[in-house]
């Protein structure tokens, strides 16, 4: 079994940064695509940032200059760096990784973290 673990989130101040991070582990051949998304509540839940396997990366236009997608291939590692943090974007963020695990690949979610951007 493969689990993604997020760790980070918490309150911030308008203008400040917070980095995540999400952890996979178990029985794991690759990782491949790692992407972050949020939801606040009443809303849907929405891409934040991805990732490719080739390393190309997509970011929303609400984060586009403000967060940074990035990972540690060796330690299975996938990062958020978020700078100049709005109250909107306020949420709980969520890692999705797809996952091989020597038989096959499929999409795997983290719990979420909490982030709050409030002074």
């Amino acid at each position: 079994q493969v689990q993604l673990v997020e760790s980070g989130g918490g309150l911030v101040q308008p203008g400040g940064s917070l980095t995540l991070s999400c952890a996979a582990s178990g029985n794991i051949f690759s990782v491949y695509a790692m992407a972050w998304y949020r939801q606040a509540p009443g809303n849907q839940r929405e891409l934040v940032a991805s990732l490719s396997a080739s390393g190309s990366t997509n970011y929303a236009d609400s984060v586009k200059g403000r967060f940074t997608i990035s990972r540690d291939y060796a330690k299975n590692m996938g990062y958020l760096q978020m700078n100049n943090l709005k109250p909107e974007d306020t949420a709980v963020y969520y890692c999705n990784a797809e996952v091989s695990d020597y038989l096959s690949s499929d999409f795997y979610w983290g719990q979420g973290t909490q982030v709050t951007v409030s002074s």
